[in-house]
């Protein structure tokens, strides 16, 4: 069976007033965290969840970069959901964008873009990504950001 090569989910979350600054909007810490929340996710998505890939090859994934634009403020009690896409995977590094929805209108309200680095715990060095979680994140590319 092929993997979809579309956005899933892999978050939701609602705006709490103890979230928000003093213009009454998210604080962008928490959008960095939902979206860092988000990026567990991705590994069960694939098909292998992280842990799967520690025990299996001694790796892990480690954050390299991560950009995020805000493009429209997120009020308390507004619902969200983080939704999450692989854009392009390398030797040992991938990329994915994440993007924040309003669950009820469907407006983006913000994005992240996160490259991921395969790292060896033990020889504390960037490491070559598997063939088999290779092969599982390329089934899951997609070609348009969408």
């Amino acid at each position: 069976m092929q993997a979809k090569k579309e956005w899933c989910e892999t978050g939701r979350g609602v705006v709490v007033p103890w979230k928000c600054d003093h213009f009454g909007h998210m604080n962008v810490r928490f959008y960095a965290e939902a979206f860092d929340d988000a990026s567990f996710h991705i590994w069960s998505v694939i098909g292998m969840p992280i842990d799967d890939i520690e025990m299996k090859y001694g790796l892990i994934g480690v954050l390299a970069s991560m950009k995020i634009d805000f493009l429209q403020e997120m009020k308390v009690g507004q619902l969200f959901v983080v939704e999450s896409a692989i854009t392009r995977v390398g030797t040992k590094s991938f990329a994915y964008t994440e993007r924040m929805r309003n669950t009820h209108t469907g407006v983006t309200h913000a994005t992240a873009d996160i490259v991921e680095v395969f790292f060896d715990k033990k020889n504390r060095k960037a490491a070559a990504i598997p063939d088999d979680v290779h092969d599982l994140l390329d089934a899951r590319l997609v070609a348009n950001n969408g």
